[in-house]
């Protein structure tokens, strides 16, 4: 079954959702926000990242523990992603990224006093449940604007985190040269979510406004203020008791009472049976052939990046300091990358599954380039132009799930691939380590083998989609 999230029973079968719209000015606002949310929370988060395996050798593990150690974030994450996107869409974006904002704060918090192992621990287990709030991000711009404006805002949001992740290691870097600089990143840090949350609280959620349509009928569109900003309530069924509030004050319920507070309030096992339900209908929907393609395209990119340091230095003889100028090289592009998506998508006219495919097929030319280098000038017009492809083929994925699924399911969605995506990371160095025993040309090699894979699924599934990537003989419109 096609798995839609604003299908209701009865009476609401006869309407349609449409996405959530603002007002132009207010929307325009409030997605500059998120572009800056973006920025800093990766700005934050990469000033930490390559100073965490350091640190906690420092501490006194051994490479064993310290593996072990730093697999605990990617393990919580996987099992976390798909729950907390999912509650997203039953309590609303507002509240959900609060409390992600916070807790990972928290979490930065407490890694900057770990003086030991078990505090380090301690200290990644809020990080690693919490830390989705770029998938709320993601999932909130998917509220936000239209199918046609979504890979656009998405192409500038991921533009902007990439600039962040950028310039974090550089910080992060100069403040380790000081007595207890790892102690001031992670303070450091955990003030950047902070100032966040405070972002995030301040954000002009009540200029929201939620558009219904009642294409059959051709009724006017209704509008309500949504300051929660929620993708799944905002397109919740009407109620009697909401329509027959209408001569009250906007947005007023019984006992004073919005009605986007009451998702908040209701009791913690009707959330988490909201959050059971949607997570069903994901797993029980026809979406296996994006999540494989996902996860195939995952891994595939994993393996290209795994060894690229220790390669370029058995190949070519590349000292670290130059691969860590064409490592930078190639992150710049990719986040300038992002400004291409809108413009590449309209000369594609939209159509999604020939923009994946056709980005897809690159990326995959660019692996076996790369892993059959026989110069540096080689891999370096590999590293360009895959950069490029692979920033259009993450945004083309995410659209692809969001037109499949409804955009009004976006954070279990969002969620959901964030989770397959986990999976890749999970298995990814364990294939590199294997394919770096034949070759250090092994785990790019393996790559080209997965991307093909992908393209083989692709090719076999895009006659049953539409330009959307809609599957055509489930779709009951």
């Amino acid at each position: 079954m096609n798995f839609r999230l604003c299908c209701h029973t009865g009476r609401m079968n006869d309407h349609k959702c449409s996405p959530l719209f603002q007002k132009p000015r207010g929307r325009s606002r409030i997605i500059k926000c998120i572009y800056v949310v973006g920025f800093l929370d990766l700005f934050g988060v990469s000033m930490i990242i390559p100073l965490l395996t350091h640190h906690v050798k420092s501490l006194g593990a051994s490479h064993t523990v310290a593996g072990v150690v730093g697999s605990t974030y990617g393990i919580l994450q996987l099992f976390s992603s798909t729950v907390v996107g999912s509650w997203s869409d039953v309590v609303g974006r507002r509240y959900s990224l609060l409390t992600c904002l916070l807790l990972s704060a928290v979490g930065y918090g407490l890694l900057g006093m770990s003086t030991s192992i078990t505090l380090f621990v301690l200290a990644r287990i809020p990080v690693g449940l919490f830390k989705h709030s770029l998938s709320i991000c993601r999932a909130l711009l998917s509220d936000l604007v239209s199918e046609s404006e979504r890979p656009l805002v998405m192409g500038h949001f991921n533009a902007a985190s990439s600039v962040g992740f950028i310039l974090g290691p550089m910080v992060g870097g100069h403040l380790t040269e000081h007595e207890g600089g790892f102690y001031i990143s992670a303070f450091t840090c955990a003030a950047i979510f902070l100032t966040n949350a405070g972002l995030v609280w301040m954000l002009p959620w009540s200029e929201t406004l939620i558009h219904r349509e009642d294409k059959d009928s051709g009724n006017d569109t209704s509008s309500k203020s949504v300051p929660n900003g929620s993708g799944a309530n905002s397109h919740r069924p009407v109620s009697a008791a909401e329509a027959d509030s209408g001569s009250r004050a906007p947005g007023q319920q019984r006992g004073d009472l919005r009605w986007w507070e009451v998702s908040l309030l209701q009791p913690a096992w009707r959330q988490l049976s909201s959050v059971g339900s949607k997570i069903y209908m994901v797993a029980s929907s026809d979406m296996w052939d994006l999540f494989l393609m996902r996860l195939l395209m995952a891994i595939a990119i994993i393996l290209y990046h795994s060894n690229f340091s220790l390669a370029m230095e058995e190949r070519f003889s590349l000292k670290p300091k130059v691969t860590g100028y064409l490592i930078s090289y190639s992150s710049t592009l990719g986040a300038l990358a992002g400004f291409l998506v809108g413009p590449i998508t309209r000369l594609y006219g939209n159509n999604m599954p020939a923009l994946m495919l056709h980005s897809t097929v690159l990326t995959c030319s660019l692996i076996f380039l790369y892993a059959t280098a026989p110069s540096v000038s080689q891999v370096v017009l590999s590293s360009t132009f895959f950069a490029i492809s692979t920033t259009i083929g993450r945004t083309c994925i995410i659209d692809m799930e969001l037109h499949r699924g409804g955009a009004q399911g976006s954070g279990t969605l969002i969620g959901a691939g964030q989770s397959v995506t986990a999976v890749g990371r999970v298995l990814a160095p364990l294939l590199s380590g294997l394919a770096q025993e034949f070759s250090p040309c092994g785990p790019p090699s393996l790559g080209v083998v997965l991307a093909l894979a992908a393209v083989g699924l692709m090719l076999n599934r895009i006659p049953k989609w539409d330009r959307k990537g809609m599957t055509k003989e489930n779709k009951t419109e």
